[in-house]
């Protein structure tokens, strides 16, 4: 049975929150073996005057670990 753990991060984008998301989950991968899902917790942007400039998404990673692992 294997063991999931949950890690807070928070990603951001000047496209999209959907951008946000796929950008923090890419950078998350170099780094976190054995991701396994990912849950928006919270969305949120920046405005200037009337327009969006920075998108932010608060995300929830789930990886599994590897007992086996030295």
């Amino acid at each position: 049975m294997g063991i999931e753990k949950h890690l807070s991060i928070t990603g951001t984008s000047n496209v999209s929150w959907k951008d946000a998301v796929v950008q923090a989950v890419s950078e998350a991968s170099k780094t976190i073996d054995y991701l396994s899902g990912v849950r928006v917790l919270d969305q949120r942007a920046k405005i200037d005057g009337h327009k969006l400039i920075q998108y932010y998404v608060d995300l929830d990673l789930s990886f599994i670990i590897d007992r086996d692992r030295k």
